[in-house]
């Protein structure tokens, strides 16, 4: 298939710069085969049956956009540069890889200082970012980069209005819990504690999975027959715990409902073909499109995506690309915010 086929006309008015407050005020588009519905998130357990489960990523957004300056000593004395970073990914040795703006401003070996008590050196280059090396590990590196860092909104949001305080609770979900993401698995910002008593009350029961959602998860798809993407890869984890969940449910006769489409692609990752799932742990870059077979997942719930993007692939391939023009184009006719901060959709293509 070709990129276009996953366009559409957005008004810009739609995208959201903040979320519904509180959180399961949201809208939320409910579709079936033959159906459309215009819900809220609290009504979200109506839709849903006693013994279905929700499967949620609780992943941890870190504060990862970070200011800080490089001072190198010179003939003319001391200069100073201020350096943008955004954290990527964490490597093995405890490295971070990062975007710095300006990358050449910064020489292999020098020092970036982020606040008094936070600073990086630069280790090395790769495919245009930088490897840096914290002076701080563990809760001392975690308190730091609170500290000193602000949220990784998109840059759809970064465009109109700078992160604040306000973002570093409303860009998080309320299950966070694993530390790693650079990008909020976005789905599940729908979720308040008003909402989960309500799904406890109708016997939806819950299942914690965890996927870091990387920044690749913004990067646009460039190639005009989809086939040529590759596909950003980023870490996840499903405990033999959650597996056992999962497999019983299916067992019972309940439906398995992803909340996002990181969860998602996650577990259909680690899913054998007859659906059955094991503790995995590792490192994924499925790329989900039209003509994929779904081997665990019955619906899911998620935000409205960019055009030509890779999660708007995915939805098509779990419900039809014409119907998802049809949803798309009822959203914006009745006016749902888009995007991170937006409304959600509830997708069941089995009615």
């Amino acid at each position: 298939m070709r990129l276009s086929d996953f366009d559409f006309d957005l008004p810009e008015a739609l995208i959201a710069t903040r979320p519904a407050r509180p959180r399961s005020s949201s809208r939320l588009l409910v579709a079936t085969p033959d159906r459309l519905t215009d819900a809220r998130a609290i009504d979200l357990p109506d839709f849903l049956a006693p013994g279905d489960r929700l499967i949620l990523n609780d992943t941890k957004v870190i504060p990862a956009r970070l200011s800080g300056a490089r001072q190198r000593d010179g003939q003319g004395g001391a200069t100073e540069a201020r350096i943008e970073a955004t954290l990527l990914e964490p490597q093995a040795n405890g490295d971070w890889l990062a975007l710095l703006k300006p990358l050449k401003k910064v020489r292999d070996g020098e020092t970036i200082r982020f606040s008094p008590d936070l600073n990086a050196t630069v280790t090395g280059r790769r495919e245009g970012a930088a490897l840096l090396a914290f002076n701080l590990a563990g809760d001392d590196f975690d308190a730091a980069l609170i500290a000193a860092g602000a949220m990784p909104l998109p840059p759809y949001i970064e465009g109109r209005r700078k992160a604040d305080e306000r973002d570093k609770e409303d860009y998080q979900t309320i299950w966070a819990r694993a530390s790693g993401a650079v990008a909020a698995p976005t789905a599940s910002l729908h979720f308040d504690d008003a909402l989960l008593s309500a799904l406890d009350a109708r016997g939806v029961t819950r299942t914690h999975v965890t996927l870091h959602v990387g920044a690749g998860t913004f990067l646009p798809v460039k190639a005009d027959d989809i086939r040529d993407h590759k596909m950003h890869s980023e870490r996840g984890r499903i405990t033999a715990e959650a597996a056992a969940e999962i497999n019983a449910t299916r067992a019972a006769g309940g439906r398995i409902i992803p909340v996002g489409t990181t969860a998602m692609r996650l577990i259909e990752t680690a899913a054998s073909d007859d659906g059955r799932l094991i503790d995995w742990e590792g490192a994924t870059d499925i790329f989900i499109t039209p003509g994929y077979r779904f081997k665990v997942c019955d619906a899911l719930m998620t935000n409205f995506h960019l055009p030509r993007s890779t999660l708007m692939m995915l939805v098509s391939a779990f419900f039809g690309v014409d119907r998802v023009r049809e949803i798309y184009a009822h959203a914006i006719a009745e006016h749902y915010r888009f995007f991170s901060y937006g409304d959600a959709s509830l997708l069941m293509p089995k009615d």
